[in-house]
């Protein structure tokens, strides 16, 4: 998920794009005065549950599914159900021909959601677009953020530090691995929003679907929402949700070490691939520049690992299994 922006002056690997990016004209003026945001009141009370796609301008697997559910006509059966096609204008520059180019125009829409920062006077396209979208976020009660992945990397939920982000995690269970961890030192995600991130009942995680640009994944994020929707009683049985198949047993893992590269010789000492565990402590795994990355105990769990990575980027995330 993060960094392919700072892969512009690398060599990204080639990925096939085998999915369409829709054509989101008929969507782009919501329904609720905000572009892009469409919002569906039920008469029952309820919470009011979100969920976001295209974050990432590139990870079109998202607008897929944001597509699908309005063309369905999916509602809810009791609160509030809203979809929010994140960065609009990212999306617009999607080329399949160059699809890791258009992950953000200016900076990462992931990375802003500080209110020091909202509140603040810097300026971007990210930061309007935040600042846009940042009413209705505080109106939201359980929030699926749907992302997918550049490097190969087993699908898997982010809960962020709150208890309360993984129970729900729990609850979804699609992926079947929930990872609890503080974010990234470049920003606060959307997930860490204070509204999710605080004490009150509100609460979000960002699902991690699989391969960027594969059906498979925007089959994981439709099965994800819809355990959210089930999981938050606003299922219809009328609606087309896909069941998928039954959901096995969900481990959780707690990321003890953030690895961020600190300078511009990181690098693996072999290829990894996320959801890897290392099962010996003090393995060493990567070099950065000259210090030795090692991995903190037995049975690590490699998070996303990103083998070319940018200086002052997340690198690898190194986490432990609970119970």
């Amino acid at each position: 998920m993060s960094g392919e922006a700072g892969l512009r002056a690398m060599r990204p690997p080639e990925v096939p794009v085998n999915i369409a990016a829709p054509d989101l004209r008929r969507w782009l003026p919501g329904n609720a005065g905000i572009p892009g945001v469409w919002t569906f009141a039920a008469e029952a009370p309820g919470p009011h549950v979100a969920i976001t796609g295209i974050i990432h301008g590139n990870e079109i697997a998202g607008a897929v599914l944001l597509d699908r559910w309005l063309e369905a006509g999916i509602l809810p059966a009791r609160g509030r159900l809203t979809l929010v096609f994140g960065n609009l204008e990212a999306y617009a520059r999607f080329d399949p021909a160059d699809p890791t180019a258009s992950r953000f125009l200016d900076e990462d829409l992931n990375r802003v959601w500080d209110p020091g920062v909202l509140d603040g006077r810097r300026r971007s396209a990210e930061l309007r677009r935040a600042r846009e979208l940042r009413p209705v976020i505080e109106t939201v009660d359980l929030l699926a953020d749907m992302h997918s992945m550049l490097w190969p990397s087993d699908p898997l939920i982010l809960a962020g530090v709150p208890e309360k982000g993984a129970l729900l995690g729990c609850a979804i269970g699609v992926p079947p691995v929930v990872v609890s961890d503080a974010g990234h030192l470049g920003g606060r995600r959307l997930i860490d929003f204070p509204r999710f991130a605080g004490e009150g009942p509100a609460a979000a995680v960002l699902v991690e679907a699989g391969a960027h640009w594969e059906p498979a994944t925007v089959e994981t994020m439709e099965q994800a929402a819809a355990r959210l929707l089930r999981h938050a009683g606003q299922a219809r049985p009328e609606d087309p949700l896909r069941p998928g198949a039954p959901r096995g047993p969900v481990r959780r893992a707690l990321v003890t070490r953030t690895v961020t590269a600190n300078s511009r010789d990181f690098a693996f000492l072999r290829e990894f691939r996320g959801g890897e565990v290392i099962g010996p402590p003090n393995a060493l795994i990567a070099m950065d520049g000259e210090e030795e990355i090692r991995t903190p105990h037995e049975d690590c769990l490699l998070v996303m690992p990103m083998p070319l990575v940018p200086r002052g980027h997340t690198a690898v995330r190194l986490a432990r299994f609970l119970g």
